[in-house]
């Protein structure tokens, strides 16, 4: 995180009435918003989801150590997949502690999660940089989407896990010095990134669609969801947002 060169000075303050307030659920703590079975059920799934997502982040960034150019680059990805590792063990905690097995909340994402990575496996170390980048932004974007509508501490674990482990400075580094080594890269892997896009989008849908809690959750069923005409707004912010980090990465959207 960066600190503004106007850090030291001090903010005004802003009107009373400009300051954006929590409502529903979001303004709620767990306890408060967990009496609903509907509100918890949703938590659960979406935790379990997440969890699993760290630990599946844990075993790629592991692998894709193994096809790193250097030692310094096997180096830094063993660091961030540590990192990642702790996210796991944060949710998995958590999901403890609130009464949840976290292996059972884990369990109804794992099939769409490794279907996912099966069909974007990286065929070299530059297509599993860009998948890590792409793909892990597209889903903590959805995931951030999903945290303004819930409870205060749910929603500080979320935000908490969802930290840059430092993959995306990495990531576009190496990414822009193999373009600039090679411009014939860029096009193979713009059309890598676009394939990722899809195939994220995709697998994100199904996974809310297939459980009841999380789908009920987006649509306004609880926690304050959105409705059908923001969840396609939301979409298409994560497409904006695909697209400026595309335009980082030195590739066409």
């Amino acid at each position: 995180m960066t600190t503004p060169d106007n850090a030291a000075e001090k903010p005004a303050e802003a009107p009373a009435d400009t300051a954006p307030q929590a409502t529903g659920v979001a303004a709620q703590n767990w306890d408060t918003a967990s009496a609903d079975p509907q509100y918890r059920a949703a938590v659960v799934d979406l935790l379990g989801a997440l969890a699993y997502g760290e630990l599946a982040a844990f075993e790629r960034l592991a692998e894709d150590a193994k096809l790193a150019p250097t030692l310094s680059d096997k180096a830094e990805l063993a660091k961030m997949a540590s990192a990642e590792f702790h996210h796991f063990e944060q949710l998995s905690n958590r999901l403890s502690a609130i009464g949840a097995d976290p292996g059972q909340a884990m369990d109804p994402f794992v099939a769409a999660l490794d279907g996912f990575h099966r069909q974007t496996a990286p065929s070299d170390w530059l297509e599993g940089l860009v998948k890590a980048y792409v793909g892990d932004s597209i889903a903590s974007d959805f995931y951030r989407e999903v945290a303004a509508r819930l409870d205060s501490d749910t929603r500080g674990l979320v935000l908490g896990v969802l930290d840059d482990t430092g993959h995306a400075s990495f990531a576009v580094e190496k990414v822009r010095a193999a373009i600039d080594a090679d411009p014939r890269v860029g096009g193979r892997l713009a059309l890598w990134a676009r394939r990722l896009m899809g195939e994220a989008l995709s697998q994100s849908q199904r996974v809310v669609a297939d459980r009841d809690a999380l789908s009920t959750m987006l649509v306004g069923g609880v926690a304050d969801g959105f409705d059908l005409a923001e969840v396609g707004r939301m979409f298409s912010r994560i497409t904006e947002a695909h697209t400026k980090r595309m335009a980082a990465l030195g590739l066409a959207a």
